[in-house]
């Protein structure tokens, strides 16, 4: 078989952020919205998108080539890729405003993130992720519901790992709640616990109020770097340990120890695992370096910051969109 043209493998890749930005771009304006609602050629996309009719063309001529949408300016069609981009619930549309606007900027500053190690972020805003979360108006739930959008492996976990005699599940930085409550929903006789920062709240507790029936979760503020909630029989994790570096993650890990009661309590890791040339773990790895300076680790990372937080690696399962799940013990 013959090699790729070279410089064909670059052009694809420099324009890469091109074809990222310009579903970002059809996102903004509703497009997949739109078309789904039977506004199907180029002129009626654009009076309905308050937008102009070339550009639009142009842009749906491209986003039609690239398999976003069917059909061409006389008639556009959606397309299960378009289907996942409308403004309805369980859609990966607020993944892509996220992925094309904040990160976007983030990864502008790729070159100073590598040569520094400082989080492309806090280069191109002048502050951490965590900060700008914690202190612009409506950015925690705009993250969290971009998170939402990507974790369409959260209904992987219940199948693939057994929750059966956990009384309490402790969700640990739990953010919306999604996770909790497929898990609790699989699991009609456990009860939840939902552990994070102060202003991630108020989503996650209307979510598992609108999920689950009343007396089965509670929320409880808090900084897991102090300490967790006690007494759970299982905690979860679930892309937090990314976010930090391996001294914050043995704090963290060993604070999820201290708080198991009983020998049998388990933590649940979900998270993306350096294995081979898996390409999606590698562009998570230098995506968490441009957020917020964190990482994804291989296999053996991830006993070394168990080993030395009194747990030990007990089984690992595979997801969807090559998530892994870690089944983690005391030692």
């Amino acid at each position: 078989m013959a090699s790729p043209d070279p410089a064909r493998t670059v052009v694809d890749i420099v324009t890469g952020t091109w074809r990222a930005q310009a579903l970002h771009a059809a996102v903004t304006l509703r497009l997949p919205d739109l078309v789904a609602a039977g506004h199907d050629t180029g002129p009626d996309l654009a009076a309905k998108a308050d937008a102009d009719t070339d550009a639009v063309v142009r842009l749906m001529r491209l986003l039609t080539a690239i398999g976003v949408f069917d059909g061409d300016e006389t008639g556009y069609r959606p397309t299960a890729v378009s289907e996942l981009l409308r403004d309805v619930p369980g859609s990966m549309r607020d993944m892509c405003l996220l992925y094309g606007a904040e990160f976007h900027q983030a990864w502008g500053a790729t070159a100073e993130a590598v040569r520094t190690g400082r989080s492309g972020f806090a280069h191109a805003f002048g502050r951490t992720l965590h900060g700008y979360l914690a202190d612009e108006p409506d950015a925690g739930p705009r993250f969290l519901r971009a998170m939402n959008a990507g974790s369409v492996f959260f209904t992987d976990v219940p199948e693939v790992h057994d929750f059966a005699g956990s009384r309490v599940i402790a969700d640990i930085a739990g953010g919306s709640g999604m996770l909790l409550s497929t898990v609790l929903k699989a699991n009609p006789d456990a009860v939840g616990v939902l552990f994070d920062r102060e202003h991630m709240l108020a989503t996650a507790r209307a979510h598992l109020a609108s999920t689950l029936e009343p007396g089965r979760f509670e929320v409880v503020a808090g900084d897991f770097f102090d300490a967790v909630p006690e007494g759970a029989d299982t905690y979860l994790l679930s892309r937090v340990l990314q976010d930090w570096d391996d001294d914050s993650c043995v704090t963290l890990l060993t604070n999820v120890r201290r708080a198991m009661r009983e020998d049998s309590a388990r933590l649940v890791i979900v998270d993306r695992i350096i294995e081979g040339d898996r390409v999606l773990p590698l562009l998570y790895d230098l995506h968490l370096l441009m957020m917020a300076g964190g990482r994804q680790r291989t296999l053996d990372g991830y006993r070394s910051l168990l080993a030395a937080s009194g747990l030990r690696l007990l089984a690992v399962h595979g997801l969807a969109l090559e998530n892994s799940l870690l089944v983690v013990g005391p030692e």
